[in-house]
């Protein structure tokens, strides 16, 4: 039998108008795609080469295309850049530099640029983003990317927290962390998806606490439930668990849970109401033709 690694289906070669890297990733056709325009090409893959998102990116699961901003760079000196109109400290990325590099990356992908003032990053936005085809990243430098090429290529900003990085690059390999790992086959045993922090399976929650061996430690036991082999118990003190940290850590995502999600009991005894309630209407609209008995 031959030891040839089979194919992925790559893609063919084609002409472009610059040279392109040799020794780049190679691209699978189909998969999953994320593109990024940077200056620092050599920052990718970085942490998503290693361990399951470089596996992953090894098995063509998903492609992984550095689109370096220089090489769009205006004369001699290849500038991305240039001083902010209006005046003002820093330099800003020019449109006709980023456009070129954009249309590049070709418009068949949604485009986001990584930004301290876009929305924040979540699982749900993570969870579209996989379920697609991929996407274009534009990872900023200096004090932004003009405006103009943002509105014509319809860019979305999104963000990873409240601070600012010298750099989009790590804003960029967050946000593709998260996303490659929900594509089917990333992760070894897709059901640890299940009971993660914000997953759909715990509720949108935070995660309940982790333990494993050694029993004891430090003087520090694994709660007794959880070698009780009571599934069912286990799973209640996990959910009681992910409600109480959900509560004292974050209390934004609690109240959105309480918004959406109603105490069965209560809701029993809503929909008991309800229903007596509209019991009592139809019984008075059934009897409204009958003579009227009251002296």
């Amino acid at each position: 039998m031959s030891d040839t690694p089979k194919s992925h289906g790559r893609l063919t070669i084609s002409a472009s108008l610059r040279p392109r890297e040799l020794m780049g990733e190679p691209q699978v056709r189909g998969a999953w795609t994320a593109n990024v325009v940077t200056l620092f090409p050599e920052a990718f893959p970085g942490i998503l080469g290693l361990s399951l998102t470089g596996r992953a990116l090894a098995q063509g699961l998903w492609n992984l295309r550095t689109i370096p901003l220089r090489d769009f760079g205006i004369g001699r000196h290849r500038n991305v850049d240039d001083t902010p109109a209006g005046g003002g400290a820093g330099m800003v990325i020019r449109a006709d530099v980023m456009d070129a590099a954009l249309r590049d990356a070709g418009d068949s992908l949604p485009v986001i640029y990584m930004s301290p003032r876009g929305r924040p990053l979540t699982q749900a936005r993570a969870r579209a983003l996989a379920d697609g085809p991929g996407v274009t990243l534009i990872c900023g430098r200096f004090e932004g990317v003009d405006q103009r090429v943002l509105d014509a290529h319809h860019v979305e900003e999104v963000s990873i927290g409240d601070y600012v990085l010298t750099g989009g690059e790590i804003a960029a390999q967050v946000l593709i962390d998260a996303t490659v790992r929900l594509i089917p086959r990333v992760l070894g045993n897709q059901d640890s998806l299940a009971e993660e922090s914000f997953s759909i399976g715990n509720r949108g929650l935070l995660e309940a606490p982790q333990f494993t061996k050694p029993a004891q430690w430090e003087g520090r036991e694994i709660p007794e439930v959880l070698l009780s082999g009571n599934h069912a118990a286990i799973h209640r003190w996990r959910a009681s668990e992910a409600e109480r940290l959900t509560k004292e850590r974050r209390p934004d995502l609690w109240r959105a849970y309480e918004a959406t999600h109603m105490d069965p009991a209560k809701d029993r005894q809503l929909s008991g109401a309800s229903d007596q309630s509209r019991d009592h209407r139809e019984h008075r609209k059934d009897h409204s033709d009958e003579p009227d008995r009251t002296a």
